[in-house]
């Protein structure tokens, strides 16, 4: 009788003990995700100390934040687009021209994955600006975006004066560019996509031949957008 009485005791402790376990569970749960289940994604600001410019070829900040620089261009819709319209909107830019023989196609077909993402938000916008400007006019640039199933609300394809554009890629979005003198095959640009804040810092640069990149772009864009 009395091992049976210490049996049950054993068996009643036991019982709480677990009891009190499962109570347990969801407050160490909740402590647990207060403490360490915040996931922080830091997207960089580039260039806040300023471009180097060794050959003093750029007008641009030494010292301080890079910011892109004002410029107007036109759009295979005709109009005149550029850096204001960028004001308060995400901008995704890449430098390519229509009749590229190598990388451009890539690239396109990737920023349709891109203008596809974000198809439905004002917030985001895409500029594809042509370094081919003489052959590359408002006409052709229509032709392509057609052909790439470019929203004509969100996906803008630029063109305008030459050294405009050839300076705007250098110094402005930080990124080589090289004239090919008509000769398609002499064209020397970046691949990357340039990731724009609201405010015109750039903040990211992605290849817009990986897909593995381009999928961190649109991840990346989204948490610009909802971050805002």
């Amino acid at each position: 009788m009395f091992n049976q009485k210490k049996k049950m005791k054993g068996l009643r402790i036991l019982q709480g003990f677990v009891l009190l376990s499962v109570l347990l569970v969801p407050v160490l749960i909740i402590v647990f995700l207060k403490s360490f289940g915040t996931n922080h994604y830091d997207i960089p600001i580039l260039f806040e100390n300023g471009v180097e410019n060794p050959f003093q070829e750029c007008d641009v900040e030494e010292n301080g934040q890079h910011y892109i620089p004002e410029f107007r261009l036109t759009t295979h819709l005709e109009q005149e687009r550029g850096r204001a319209e960028m004001g308060g909107k995400i901008t995704i830019v890449d430098f390519f021209f229509t009749s590229c023989p190598s990388i451009c196609p890539v690239m396109s077909t990737e920023m349709e994955r891109v203008d596809d993402a974000f198809r439905n938000d004002d917030e985001v916008q895409i500029y594809s600006i042509s370094i081919d400007p003489e052959y590359d006019t408002p006409e052709v640039l229509a032709e392509y975006a057609e052909r790439h199933n470019a929203n004509p609300d969100k996906w803008f394809f630029l063109t305008g004066d030459k050294g405009d554009i050839y300076n705007l890629a250098r110094c402005g979005f930080i990124l080589p560019t090289f004239d090919g003198y008509g000769d398609p095959e002499e064209f020397i640009h970046s691949d990357k996509f340039v990731l724009i804040d609201d405010q015109g810092r750039i903040r990211g640069y992605y290849s817009g031949t990986n897909r593995d990149e381009v999928d961190r772009l649109i991840l990346e864009t989204k948490i610009l957008l909802y971050g805002k």
